[in-house]
Parts: C-alpha cells; structure tokens; sequence
C-alpha cells in the first residue's frame, strides 16, 4: 500500500497559511476573490477525464469507457450519455461506449469523478520457495489451511493435480464486444457465468491451446499448489493447503489492432471485467468465505504517483475494509522508477520480481510505488493438461505475496491484513535499488520470527554468477552495436546452459537480430529478424549451450537493425549461469547403491558453508533410503538416515551441508542406497545451489 504523506503534509500546510493570513493582506477586492474561488471551486468540482480519451476519438468512433460518479444515484444521468455495456453492482460506476461528444457532455457534468477508457490489457508475464523460507513455515505446519484466495486472471485448471481440487468456488466474466473483436472465454458462451466449471481453463475456448490461457494456472500453483505424492511436481507453492476462488477475466481477441502483428487471436482483459471480478470477491467474502487476499497479475501504463482516480480503486478499498488484500504485478516494462496499473492504486499492494540472487529482475517495474519484491524469475507451477513449465514476470512474484498472506492468516486469526502486510514488509530482506529500497518478502521471518531463524546470513554464499550491463547502447538505423559483460571471476569453459536476457527498445523490433558472442569469437545466435513483428520492445530469455567457449572474457551482444527507418537502444542484458542440476532418471537397486553426478568446472576455490542440495526420489518405501553427498575430493556428507517405517513412495527434500573445506569444482555425486530388499525406485533429479 501506497501512503501518500507528501501530499498529506503539504495540504496540512496549506491549511495553515489559509489561517494565518493577517487581514490587511486580503488587498484584492471582494468580488474578485469570489469570482477566483468559483474558479477554483469549478475546477476542483469538474471530472478527471483521461487524456488519451479525446485524442482517440478525434478522429470519429467510439470507445469502451468507464465513468465513476459520486454516488449510485447519479448513475442515470451518466448513462444517458452513451450505450450502457455494465453497471456496476455496488460501486457508482458505468461501462459505456461513447463518442467524442458524450465525452465532453461527461466532463460537464457535477456528478462525475472520473472517465477513463475500458482497456483491454495483457497478463504480467522450484527454488524461490525455500528462498522466501516457505519450506519452513510449511515443515512447521503453516500451510495456510483454512484460508482461501482469489486468482483473478485466464482461469485455473480446476482438476489439476497440483492444485489438488481446492478450487471452491468460480466464476467468469469476460466481455463480448465485436467492435474490440472480443468474445467470451466463458465455458458457456455467454458474457457472464458463475459456479462450478466457469472459469476452468480445461473447458469452452480456453481449452484451445492457441489460445494460451496457462498464466491463471501457473499463478494458483505458486500460490497454493501442492506436489505431496504427485509426479513430477515441484514440492509445494507458498500455501499448499490454501483453498482457491478461480475468476475468468479475460476476452478473446481476434483482430492484430489489439493484439499486435502476427499475434491474434489473443486473450485479454478489460478494466470493467476486473471490478465486476472485485465485486465478485466481496460478495463472497461478505457471505462468509475466509478470502485474504485477490490476486491480479496484469496491468498497463506508466505511473510514478499513485493513481487513486482508477475506477477499480472503489472495489480495492471496499475489499482492503472487508478485510481482503488486493496484490497486483507491477508490470514488467523494467521502468525504474514507475509501476502499471492498477498496481499504481494506493490501496492496492503492489509486487515487483527478484532473481534467486536477490537482485531486482531487469524486466520488473520498481521504485518508490512498489510495496514488496518476491521471486519472479525462472519460476516452475502448474499449466493446463497436468503439466509444469517455467515462466518468469511480476505476475509469478504477486502469487508469492498471494501465498504468503494465506500463511500468515492461518498463523495470526485476528490481525488486521493491513497489519499483515505490514509485518511483510518489516521482516523482509531489504533490496536496495537505484532510487529506493523495497523488501523482498521472508516469510519464515514473518511466521515463526527469529527464534528459529534462517541460515548464517554471514555464510559464505555459492556463487551462481549473474552478470548484467545496464548502460543504454543506441542501435543504429541499418547497423549494430555491441554491449560487453566482462567476466573475470570463473574458470574452465562456459556452461552448456546458459540463460541470456535481453531488453531492447526498437520502433519496429522485427528488424533486431541479436547474437551472443563469446570470449573466443564464436557467435550464438539468439534472434533473427521476423519483418512482421511491429512491436516495440524485446523483453526475451534465451538458452545457450556455450560449452565449446571459455567462461573467462569478456562477452558481447551484437544487436544488429537490418532494415531501414526504425531505431532503437539496447536497455540492458544479463548472462544468468545455471544452478547445477542433474535430471536423468537413475534406477536404485534393491538392495544397493545408486549414484547420479552433477560436474562443476568453472568455480575456483572451495563450496560455500551453505550449500543447498534439493532432491526428487521415487520409491515405493522411501524409509528404507540412506542418502550422501560425495563432495568431488572424496568427503562424504550425510543428508538422510533410513526411516524404516516411513512407507511414502516419494521424496522431495532439502537439505543444507556446510561443505566448505571441499573444493567447488570438480565431480560430486549424489548417492542413494537401498538398505533393505522388497521395494524399488529411482532417482528423479537433485540441484546444487546455495
């Protein structure tokens, strides 16, 4: 949440002027202080209308608007100005289509806060749990059971394993409007559905893979998920026992006018569809759901104030009273300084990305705005058809927040969830930025406090390299230029899994072909032109097998504009070397030993005090496994004892060894051995990390 005490002050001190003035100061005459003061008075009085408004509308047409009014009753005289599309339920606010002249006769009217376009928007696009100690409050039995939150967003795979058919309750509404090319995502057809099935993305359009409705799906599993004894999951998102309220806000989109060159049909999301989703939330709050908070991983615009005349605000504050919690992604355009909408909401809590190393993720908007970070990069949850994939985006950090407040409300019943939110941001781990500091949420702090504290924050981290240039680098028109990283600190050749991420602005990005260039010269192409695509910013990851280049030197991206007319600027860049994982099933004999090898070759030195090991093992009696860590000079670590009566079939586990008087580098070995005959499995997969 966002208090504005500048403003705060400098209207307390206005006030006090006002008071003060000595009476001989007052020298203009009477009536032309009164004629000022209806001046001032008319203005203060006279609606906001967005900008933008008029000038689409020059031209002739019509637009979706949302207009806000002092009260319900004024709604009648502000919906004679136009096509009514949706009434609010219980906030003063109309959706209209309108032309430039309604517009005016809007902005005449007392009655009227605010006129703003009904926008459609896009979504925000396994180890960020145990970074933000969810692994913690979830071994000591903070799961957030008995509380429910809502994901306002493509829908939810309501049947997926993951999410373990806690979706309680659903609903849908997503716009029909043919003058946006926008139909009904809704199951049925229609604009509106609600009950079992409307917003499951398993069913009617969604279900349609072109359509790529997974973002609701993979943002209730990092919310709420849960992969005890499923497959191939990850362990668990931040409230594995949180039950969900699944709300469809999008439309699809057919025409490339709102979904860009090359990218129709698309799914978004209107402004009146979000309030009739708030409104959908408090209604079911208010009729005794236990929901804390309302997730929404989408938004729009540039804001470095806040923007309290948004027409969702109404909605936001009314469930912030009902005890409700609205967390939103700040977007990611990587402005510094600035959020999207309705982040921008002061009411609202707004969340910004991290990477696994604490820094703020190059594509998240930040600054002064923002509320928390939470871990947004590279980040594993559920889709729909029962599989997993990695996305990063604020839109993956928000669900950690979403999550964490689940857990906080089954661990403190009657505190206020502003005080909630409160307790997040003083206990979490303070980033610090160009411009401002924001906490990056800790929640085992937060929960259990410290006395059963984190690891030695002094320890000695593994050092997972993550290299960024954030110098702007201007590309010429028909030309190229090169953006150098330097790297001094490794060893050995590169890894076979390089993750680069590039920011570039360009009028017209299908001109922009970008290469990766290593130390020796060799070239890794990472985008070819593709003339079609007109739109104006590249915020993309790439994955480089360089194994045949040193890792020591200095690297380049080449971003070469192979067209005439259009220009642009490299932003930033990053080279991202993995955390060491090995995936390739290895059977465990019954009884015997068992041994898969992850390789380091470019880390000197020795391995920290605090390495992590994360792994997955299938078994049909896991208690008869003792697992080692063999560190690459031969030490022998132990992570697990059998457990003879432990008769689960599978293992997901962290462990923490302090292997410091190791070497880093070289061959080390995870070993599991069957100690007792009877029962089969295999290993899965482990990590290394700090």
């Amino acid at each position: 949440m966002k208090f504005p005490l500048l403003s705060c002050v400098i209207a307390a001190m206005a006030a006090t002027a006002f008071v003060s003035v000595p009476a001989h100061a007052a020298s203009a005459p009477l009536e032309q202080q009164t004629t000022r003061q209806a001046t001032q008075q008319a203005a203060a009085a006279a609606p906001t209308v967005e900008p933008e408004l008029r000038t689409k509308l020059a031209a002739g047409g019509k637009l979706r608007v949302n207009v806000v009014t002092k009260s319900r009753t004024d709604l009648p005289d502000a919906s004679a100005n136009g096509q009514v599309l949706q009434t609010s339920s219980r906030f003063p606010m109309v959706t209209l289509r309108v032309d430039a002249a309604a517009v005016d006769r809007l902005s005449k009217l007392a009655n009227v806060v605010s006129v703003t376009e009904d926008k459609p928007v896009p979504p925000v696009l396994a180890q960020s749990i145990p970074l933000i100690g969810g692994d913690r409050t979830r071994a000591a039995g903070m799961t957030g059971a008995g509380s429910v939150v809502a994901i306002l967003d493509t829908g939810v795979a309501a049947n997926h394993p993951f999410l373990g058919s806690r979706v309680l309750d659903e609903a849908c509404f997503s716009p029909i409007d043919a003058d946006y090319s926008a139909t009904s995502l809704c199951p049925d057809g229609n604009a509106e559905q609600e009950g079992p099935g409307a917003a499951d993305t398993d069913t009617g359009p969604c279900a349609d893979a072109a359509l790529d409705c997974d973002h609701g799906t993979h943002v209730a599993g990092i919310a709420v998920g849960n992969g005890q004894n499923v497959t191939g999951a990850p362990p668990a998102g931040v409230a594995p026992a949180a039950e969900i309220v699944a709300v469809q806000v999008f439309s699809k989109f057919s025409s490339e006018d709102f979904c860009g060159a090359g990218a129709a049909p698309c799914v978004l999301s209107f402004t009146s569809a979000q309030i009739a989703g708030l409104e959908k939330v408090l209604e079911l709050q208010e009729g005794g759901t236990p929901i804390v908070a309302a997730n929404l991983s989408l938004g729009s615009g540039r804001y470095t104030a806040a923007c309290d005349t948004d027409p969702r605000k109404p909605a936001i504050d009314a469930l912030l009273a009902a005890g409700v919690a609205t967390v939103i992604a700040s977007g990611n355009n990587g402005y510094g300084d600035a959020i999207s909408a309705p982040a921008c909401v002061s009411s609202a809590i707004a969340v910004g990305s991290t990477t696994d190393q604490d820094t703020p993720s190059t594509f998240s908007n930040r600054g002064p705005l923002l509320d928390l970070f939470a871990p947004g990069t590279d980040i594993v949850s559920s889709i729909p058809g029962n599989k997993y994939a990695s996305m990063s985006g604020t839109s993956m950090a928000a669900p950690h927040v979403t999550g964490a407040l689940a857990v906080m409300r089954q661990a403190q019943p009657t505190t206020a969830v502003s005080q909630l939110v409160t307790t997040l941001k003083t206990t979490g781990k303070a980033i610090t930025y160009t411009g401002a500091t924001t906490s990056r949420i800790q929640l085992d702090t937060a929960v259990l406090g410290s006395t059963n504290p984190t690891p030695d924050p002094d320890a000695d981290p593994w050092p997972l390299p993550n290299y960024t240039n954030g110098t702007d680098y201007a590309i010429p028109d028909h030309g190229y230029v090169e953006s150098k990283i330097v790297v001094n600190d490794l060893i050995g050749s590169a890894p076979a899994n390089i993750e680069v991420y590039i920011d570039i602005h360009h009028t017209w990005r299908g001109e922009v072909k970008a290469d990766l260039i290593a130390p020796d010269g060799k070239v890794y192409p990472l985008r070819a032109p593709a003339p079609n695509d007109s739109a104006d910013i590249i915020h993309e990851t790439y994955h480089v097998n360089a194994s045949a280049s040193p890792v020591k030197g200095t690297w380049k991206l080449r971003a070469q504009d192979v067209e005439w007319l259009d220009t642009g600027y490299i932003d930033s860049w990053t080279i991202r070397l993995p955390c060491f994982g090995a995936w390739d099933d290895v059977p465990i004999p019954d009884p015997g030993s068992a041994e898969s090898r992850i390789v380091v070759g470019w880390l000197p030195g020795n391995a920290p005090s605090n390495v992590t090991v994360y792994v997955e093992i299938n078994h049909t009696w896991r208690g008869d496994l003792k697992l080692d860590l063999v560190a690459p000079d031969g030490k022998v670590y132990p992570l697990r004892a059998p457990a003879p009566k432990d008769d689960a079939d599978v293992l997901n586990e962290t462990y923490h060894v302090n292997a410091s008087t190791s070497p880093a580098s070289g061959s080390w070995k995870l070993r599991v051995e069957d100690v007792t005959s009877g029962d089969k499995g295999y290993i899965n997969g482990w990590t290394l990390t700090q």
